[in-house]
C-alpha cells in the first residue's frame, strides 16, 4: 500500500461523500445550513479520519484511533440520512443509507486486522 488511496474503504468513503453533497443541496433552501451542512460536514470526516489515520499509520494505536473516529463520522452521517429520510422523500436515500452500513462494516474489518497484523 502506497497511499491512502489504495484503501477500498478511503475510496468509497469519497465516492459516498460526493453523493451526499449531491443528494443533500436537493433539500429544501432552509435546510442546506443546517441539516444539509451537517450531513455533509459527518460524510466528509469519514473519509478524511481514514487519510488522517492513514498518514500516522507508523503508530498503530494512532492509525486505529482514527479508524474509530472514521467509525464515528459514519454512524453520525447514517443518523443524519435516517432524519433527511424521515423528513424528506429523496430519491436514493435508502441506498445511500445501506451503501454506509456496508462502509461501516468494511471499516471495522480493517480495523481489526490493523489491530491484529499491524507493526508498529
Amino acid at each position: 500500500m502506497k497511499s491512502y488511496k489504495d484503501l477500498d474503504i478511503y475510496n468509497l468513503a469519497f465516492e459516498y461523500a460526493i453523493e451526499v453533497h449531491k443528494l443533500s443541496l436537493k433539500l429544501p433552501k432552509f435546510e442546506l445550513y443546517e441539516q444539509g451542512s451537517q450531513v455533509r460536514r459527518s460524510s466528509k470526516g469519514v473519509k478524511d479520519a481514514i487519510v488522517e489515520g492513514y498518514g500516522r499509520r507508523v503508530y498503530k494505536q494512532d492509525f486505529l484511533k482514527f479508524l474509530t473516529y472514521s467509525q464515528a463520522s459514519l454512524l453520525e452521517c447514517t443518523s443524519q440520512l435516517e432524519m433527511i429520510s424521515e423528513l424528506y422523500q429523496l430519491e436514493g436515500i435508502d441506498e445511500l443509507k445501506t451503501k454506509y452500513e456496508r462502509l461501516g462494516a468494511k471499516i471495522h474489518s480493517f480495523s481489526q486486522y490493523v489491530e491484529k497484523n499491524w507493526k508498529s
